[in-house]
């Protein structure tokens, strides 16, 4: 059964979107508004609801997810990996009760290209907040050198929000809202004052930043 699945899940694929999208919500429960869209990505969590104009591109992957929601105009590129850690599975991660193998992207927020999203935990991404340039890593779960044990924590990024290149976000951080997190940064801790920039390895607070500059107000990313 587990197969048919699978092919079925590859077959459709390339389908035009019209058919695509009815597939999609009739045999795998999915709500997609009219003008949201999914390109030719292997787009599977358990569970997707996608809002107005919600968009993902092409050559993405999103498997073992126990649900990923996409807000109004939010969207995913291109070559973008998103996995998780099912819940059911109790082989790691059982005594983590209130873990949620969840993708959260706010209104008009981007992940843009080539970056590894791991959602074994909530990972939370804030309205008009862009996941950067290339190759950052978002990373909820670890392995604990103090038990020896996988451990896992969600990760949090506020609204208005510039993530840089090539950073990379460790299990239980939290950037606040209107923040700049320098590229090629390791956030490994939270912070709680917005208008900042936070760099470095491990990031720390580098400055504040200028209140009126637009980023931080915006009310789009057109």
């Amino acid at each position: 059964m587990k197969l048919i699945v699978l092919i079925v899940k590859v077959v459709i694929i390339p389908f035009p979107w019209f058919l695509k999208r009815r597939l999609l919500s009739v045999f795998f429960g999915y709500k997609i508004h009219p003008t949201a869209k999914i390109g030719l990505s292997f787009f599977y969590p358990e569970k997707l609801e996608m809002e107005a104009n919600a968009y993902v591109g092409h050559f993405n992957v999103a498997i073992n997810l126990n649900l990923i929601l996409m807000r109004e105009k939010s969207c995913i590129t291109r070559s973008n990996w998103i996995t998780g850690y099912p819940l059911g599975d109790d082989r790691y991660f059982a005594d983590k009760l209130e873990r949620k193998p969840v993708l959260i992207c706010g209104k008009d927020s981007a992940i843009t290209k080539n970056h590894m999203v791991d959602c074994t935990d909530t990972v939370t991404i804030g309205d008009y907040t862009s996941i950067a340039g290339y190759g950052t890593q978002i990373l909820t779960h670890s392995t604990s050198i103090k038990t020896n044990r996988q451990d896992c924590a969600p990760i949090f990024i506020g609204s208005n929000c510039f993530v840089g290149t090539r950073s990379i976000l460790l299990p239980g951080t939290s950037l606040p809202a209107q923040c700049v997190l320098g590229a090629g940064s390791v956030l490994t801790k939270s912070f709680t004052e917005s208008f900042c920039l936070y760099a470095g390895s491990p990031a720390v607070f580098m400055k504040n930043m200028d209140r009126t500059y637009a980023f931080f107000h915006r009310t789009s990313r057109g």
